[in-house]
């Protein structure tokens, strides 16, 4: 869940290195770091908190640094130690003359350590990574080749990692290599880059080489060298990156999070461009490989997520047994590694993920492939690791996500379990062609019904205000729209730390109701269809308790006005759309709310937008 960079060129580094690590925010980070090659040494600098704070302690040495075109550089989120300058990375071995920057946990980490005491190394950190540092110098000592070094170190290495490795004695040369994390190597026209993610380095070059895992990269202002984990020399595969630098702006809008929010009209029509044409058109999707055979062999789907996923793959699981008639599991990926994994060739299993690295969601799926199921995954990210190990791909095309708190990634993969289960209810018959032709009429002009909410939401924005001090919140909804109660609560404690919790609405009285009282906001996604009524009656339950009631609805009935505090109204949608549509509101209450409250909306405490460790 940490950003790393790195750079070796005919470049100055500094403003590389930092320019890179503020493109990897988003990432969730709470200390940060670079090394740079200086004239006789590499220097090493650190600081808790945000870049900024970097930033300062670099300040004085700004000169001595200035001509160094080689170094790399960290963003930590801290998994083994506290967040303090010591536990910060990079990290060096006893001698100082090898620098380490790591993505990823060691699992044998405490083995590893003391094995190398033993040997006379000291710690200094409280870090799973300082013993890579060492692990490497001892290698190095043997071997005085820094490739060689680390090829001899990660073979003793348990777990994931992704490593950039200096050292003093080979100025001008950056290894790298991964096992489970994401690296990405850049390349440009005056040197190579090295990063976690693109947004690192794609003002600089939009060339760039997927790494595979376990593969070693060697780097050098005029060479790029890859070698397997035999040590035998790979041709590398070099793509052109579709981004532009432009998508990392803001445009004007005060945070990320507020400008991907606007965004989600567009990535609906994206989405549907080439997948969705007309209503009397079937559903295209090419990267989908399952036939009517495949669908007819299927006795069950399970879907594998976390997060925000998890609950776009709860309403999809609503979706694909409504329109398709097939059972469908959905459970939180870290669960499922760790139980038996009972799937076969006729489960289909389904991993979502906005980055295609979740390290937990990952595993899920490299288990469920080994028993033999057909792999489909929903990504923002085709070109990641989740997405190389799939069957079938179901790119979301939401583009980059700046923003911890998921937003149009979410309203993607929604979109694209939309088309997932009208493609298969159209394969197999299950549900008539004039109920397929309706949904698909809808979903075409979804896009112009979240433009008329984003175009009026300063009612929404008044809400948000009025209830900006609570400290404790409600969210209820039946059906469908369960998981959206679920995701808008998310939305709230992620950014604004509001104790926020979502419910089935029937489910209030079996004790949820023992906390209702005149100061707790209780928030009914109230949309008309089957459950209307059952939720308009859940909501009087709670009015009777003197809650603080709030409806999110598109129905014009006169009796919410006397039950409710304050209502949102949406456009009017089928109910089995209205997710799409209710999303909208629930985020944008979250973003004032935090905002009001002066919270850090686009990078919220303790959290990481890419979480590549279990």
């Amino acid at each position: 869940m940490c950003g790393i960079v790195g750079y070796v060129g005919k470049n100055p580094v500094l403003d590389i290195l930092l320019d890179g690590l503020e493109q990897l925010e988003y990432r969730g980070y709470d200390s940060s770091g670079i090394a740079v090659k200086c004239k006789d040494n590499i220097n090493v600098y650190k600081a808790v908190g945000k870049l900024k704070n970097l930033r300062e302690e670099l300040t004085p040495h700004a000169y001595e640094i200035s001509k160094s075109t080689s170094g790399i550089g960290h963003i930590r989120w801290a998994t083994h130690g506290a967040p303090t300058v010591v536990n910060a990375h990079p990290h060096t071995c006893n001698c100082g003359n090898l620098v380490v920057v790591h993505n990823g946990i060691i699992e044998n980490y405490v083995q590893l350590k003391a094995k190398l005491e033993a040997r006379g190394c000291v710690f200094r950190s409280q870090t799973d990574t300082e013993t890579v540092a060492h692990l490497i110098a001892l290698k190095y000592g043997e071997t005085k080749d820094l490739t060689k070094a680390v090829a001899l170190a990660t073979k003793e290495v348990e777990g994931a990692y992704a490593l950039e490795v200096m050292h003093n004695d080979e100025p001008d040369k950056l290894v790298i290599t991964k096992r489970n994390a994401p690296l990405i190597i850049g390349i440009g026209e005056d040197g190579y880059y090295a990063a976690s993610d693109i947004p690192a380095f794609i003002k600089h070059t939009n060339k760039a080489i997927y790494l595979s895992d376990n593969q070693i990269a060697t780097l050098t202002p005029q060479s790029l060298k890859i070698q397997d984990e035999n040590g035998a020399e790979i041709t590398p595969k070099i793509e052109q990156l579709p981004w532009e630098p432009v998508a990392l702006s803001k445009m004007g809008y005060k945070h990320y999070m507020l400008k991907e929010i606007h965004e989600q009209p567009d990535v609906i029509r994206n989405i549907l461009v080439g997948k969705l044409h007309t209503s009397d058109s079937p559903v295209k999707l090419d990267e989908v490989k399952l036939t009517k055979e495949n669908l007819k062999d299927l006795t069950r789907i399970q879907v594998i997520a976390c997060g925000t996923s998890l609950h776009a793959a709860m309403i999809g699981k609503y979706l694909i047994e409504d329109l398709c008639s097939i059972p469908v599991d959905v459970e939180a990926s870290s669960e499922y590694i760790y139980r038996k994994t009972v799937t076969d060739s006729k489960t289909l299993v389904i991993g979502v993920s906005q980055s295609g690295e979740t390290a937990d969601t990952l595993t899920a799926i490299k288990q469920a492939k080994e028993k033999g199921s057909h792999i489909l995954i929903i990504t923002n990210r085709p070109d990641s690791a989740m997405a190389r190990e799939a069957d079938s791909l179901l790119s979301v095309n939401a583009g980059i996500e700046v923003s911890v708190a998921a937003t149009k990634s979410y309203i993607a993969q929604l979109t694209s379990f939309y088309l997932l289960a009208l493609y298969m209810a159209e394969i197999k018959g299950t549900t008539p062609a004039d109920v397929l032709k309706k949904l698909k009429s809808e979903m075409l002009i979804l896009p112009q019904k979240i433009e008329q909410i984003l175009a009026n939401k300063e009612h929404i924005q008044k809400c948000a205000r009025k209830y900006s001090s609570t400290r404790d919140f409600i969210y209820i909804a039946r059906g469908i729209n369960y998981p959206t109660a679920l995701e808008g609560a998310l939305k709230l404690k992620e950014i604004s730390y509001i104790n926020a919790t979502g419910y089935p609405a029937g489910e209030l009285k079996h004790g949820p109701i023992a906390m209702l009282d005149e100061i707790m906001p209780v928030l009914s996604i109230l949309m008309k269809g089957s459950v209307y009524e059952k939720i308009l009656s859940n909501s009087e339950e709670a009015r009777a308790r003197n809650a603080q009631m709030i409806a999110l609805t598109n129905s014009d009935d006169s009796k919410l006005e006397n039950l409710f505090d304050f209502i949102i109204h949406v456009p009017d949608v089928d109910e089995m759309l209205s997710p799409i549509l209710a999303i909208v509101p629930l985020q944008l209450i979250a973003y004032y709310i935090a905002e009001f409250l002066g919270k850090d909306v686009d990078q919220p405490r303790n959290l990481a937008k890419s979480v590549t460790v279990e």
